[in-house]
């Protein structure tokens, strides 16, 4: 009986050892393959993070650059008093003299529209009026020309040179 055993231990350690080999050369070619994936996925990982940063800092330089900008203060001026307020105290941190002039311009605009509702039937007139002299003062701004509005801008400039 122990022979027996010793005759089928020995049968079987041959059948194995015959498989053995085919299995360890799959698992260094596996092990290798999965070595290589790691690899690739960890440069490529890399990669993207740098190319992420990098456009993180692009996006924050350009960022830093459009609000520096007098014309963007001088448009956010043209957009209802509270564009307006916005546009006043961005300019107070840096002043830049094309969004102060804008800034000067919008609430000339503003107040006159304002005087001129109180006035009935011309006000409404008056209102078109100010509505054109708001729509001039916007395009002046968009193409980045200190045009004073017609017939009240050097008042206005003059009357609201402190800010």
């Amino acid at each position: 009986m122990a022979d027996s055993n010793k005759d089928l231990n020995d049968d079987l350690d041959d059948l194995l050892g015959e498989d053995k080999e085919p299995t360890r050369k799959s698992e260094r070619t596996f092990g290798d393959s999965a070595r290589e994936f790691g690899e690739d996925a960890k440069r490529k990982t890399n990669d993207f993070s740098d190319d992420a940063k990098q456009s993180a800092n692009e996006f924050s330089h350009d960022a830093k650059r459009a609000l520096d900008n007098g014309k963007n203060i001088a448009i956010i001026a043209h957009i209802t008093l509270i564009g307006w307020i916005i546009a006043l105290v961005m300019n107070n941190e840096k002043k830049s003299e094309f969004a102060s002039f804008y800034i000067r311009q919008v609430l000339g605009i503003m107040l006159l529209g304002f005087v001129c509702s109180f006035i009935p039937i011309i006000g409404w007139f008056a209102w078109i009026f100010v509505l054109v002299l708001w729509v001039m003062s916007l395009i002046s701004a968009l193409n980045g020309q200190k045009k004073p509005i017609l017939l009240l801008g050097e008042q206005f400039q003059d009357w609201f040179k402190s800010l």
